[in-house]
């Protein structure tokens, strides 16, 4: 299995490292060292990135729904600077673009121009979600990925796959090696939000989900070398 065109999913919880804030340069380095690996082989690579190492608004009631998730849009916005530059400084060259205007930090998403970056070899970072309250980077991804036309969504998390049950809390919880985005929606197996996931299965768009601390496990998944789920279409 060769995938030509990637989207990559970061949690910002994961580049906090184990400080489960700000971030973690060293694990934001090693992302960047395997992502070249891929680049350099020929594969388009988009990441999207969460903002849960600095926000998670959802959480307060004194704030009203529609400014926390601004926030939270905003929070994706600095991971995707701040991990640019990192990738950058690895060698690569990136772009970010934003479904809103922020100056000149950002460039405005367009499906052309992010073609025109993967067509340079540049690694392009879709930030701010969709631009609207009320929708997750899940749904954010997603809808680029199907905008794009990738061959899948990459989910590095820091689980190792899909399981039936949470195996924090189930150590004989079965880790499934492929399951359909039916039977994810079905048992309310959360691999993404339910929005993102009936986007997947109307739109046909494959994922992949696998530990993000696993040595090689970004380059090894952005090869079609799978250590986790596949979730089918």
């Amino acid at each position: 299995m060769k995938w030509n065109r990637v989207l990559l999913k970061l949690s910002g919880e994961a580049l906090a490292g184990p400080k489960k804030t700000g971030f973690d340069e060293d694990t934001v380095k090693e992302v960047a060292r395997q992502v070249k690996i891929s680049v350099e082989a020929g594969v388009e690579v988009g990441v999207v990135i969460g903002g849960g190492n600095f926000w998670r608004g959802r959480t307060s009631n004194a704030i009203d729904r529609t400014k926390a998730d601004q926030i939270g849009m905003l929070a994706t916005v600095m991971n995707c600077i701040y991990v640019s530059e990192i990738f950058r400084n690895a060698g690569m060259e990136t772009e970010i673009l934003t479904p809103f205007a922020c100056g000149s930090m950002t460039k405005l998403f367009s499906k052309d121009l992010a073609n025109e970056y993967f067509g340079q070899g540049k690694v392009v970072f879709f930030a701010g979600g969709t631009g609207h309250p009320y929708f997750s980077t899940d749904t954010g991804i997603t809808l680029r990925a199907v905008e794009m036309e990738a061959d899948v969504i990459l989910l590095a998390k820091s689980v190792d796959g899909v399981y039936d049950s949470d195996p924090a809390l189930h150590p004989d919880a079965k880790r499934y090696d492929t399951i359909s985005i039916e039977e994810v929606i079905d048992k309310k197996l959360a691999v993404v939000d339910l929005t993102a996931s009936i986007m997947c299965m109307e739109h046909k768009m494959p994922m992949a989900v696998f530990d993000l601390n696993e040595p090689d496990g970004i380059a090894s998944a952005m090869q079609g070398k799978i250590n986790g789920t596949i979730v089918t279409v």
